[in-house]
């Protein structure tokens, strides 16, 4: 019964906790195949980079619409396939990398954004941007973080193997005639829905934290392509479920808090997994020819 009482009850009673645990269901199923596509074509710091990138968006919005979900998600979106697509372009008409292009246009994103919040209202609202507050997901938000999870599985199930293939040999899809500049914007386009769809739950600042935390723990325990994208599929909806029932029960921020349980795996799994910290320091006996 206190089992009950602990994990289930909360869920039972209050549809503001049902509504959360959709959300985070959906953001699991949705970010964790692109954390971990991520994660391989080494843009870890990337989708950080994007995730801020998206505030300008969402604040310009915020200017015109108030705290409208559509309104803030539309203008995210806009700005950040714009840092993409001027990122991409400046490091291939200059010298720049794109981890360069990207880190600059970020900064200038967080800031301008944060400044366009502050100025037009109140810090509970920069809180709201920033942070998000899952616990205050509406239907619509559901449905948007949803549509957004049902569009990422679809085209990630069309253009499987040629993303795979792009980010294991992108010479050879050259070579070829592949497209490739078309699936990498096509991926980047996934990683920015997803992002605008992480923000309204956790807010631009950690939006990427149910992306790429729960890649990271997977790459402790899988190796086949396959069996990470379940894995961090796996964590990601975990840490919500988890996260959610630490902000119930203890008072604390649920955003925080989830990315916080996240964090939790990932050091368990840094620690204990197949190719953590203790099969390091303790390695299995190789046999001697």
């Amino acid at each position: 019964m206190m089992l009950y009482d602990a994990l289930v009850r909360p869920f039972v009673e209050f549809g503001f906790m049902r509504r959360a645990l959709a959300a985070c269901l959906a953001l699991g199923l949705g970010s964790g195949p692109v954390g971990v596509l991520l994660m391989l074509r080494r843009m870890s710091l990337v989708g950080d980079a994007m995730s801020h990138a998206v505030l300008p968006g969402a604040a310009v919005g915020f200017l015109f619409a108030g705290l409208s979900l559509p309104a803030m998600g539309l203008g995210g979106l806009i700005a950040g396939l714009a840092v993409a697509l001027l990122s991409g372009l400046v490091s291939r008409l200059t010298t720049l990398r794109e981890d360069a292009s990207f880190a600059s246009f970020y900064l200038t994103s967080l800031a301008a954004g944060v400044l366009i919040v502050s100025l037009h209202g109140s810090s509970v609202d920069l809180l709201h941007v920033l942070f998000g507050t899952i616990l205050a997901i509406d239907n619509e938000a559901i449905l948007m973080v949803g549509s957004i999870a049902s569009f990422t599985l679809l085209l990630l199930a069309v253009i499987y193997r040629p993303l795979v293939l792009e980010c294991f040999d992108p010479g050879f899809l050259r070579a070829v005639g592949g497209r490739g500049s078309l699936y990498h914007f096509l991926f980047l386009l996934l990683v920015v829905l997803n992002l605008v769809a992480g923000f309204q739950a956790l807010g631009t600042l950690m939006a990427v934290g149910m992306m790429m935390l729960p890649a990271t723990v997977a790459r402790f325990w899988a190796t086949s392509l396959s069996a990470l994208m379940l894995i961090s599929t796996l964590v990601a909806t975990l840490s919500g479920l988890i996260g959610l029932i630490i902000s119930y029960h203890v008072g604390v921020a649920s955003g925080p808090a989830i990315v916080l349980t996240a964090s939790a795996f990932y050091v368990f799994s840094l620690v204990f997994g197949r190719s953590g910290m203790l099969r390091g320091l303790y390695p299995k006996a190789h046999l001697n020819n």
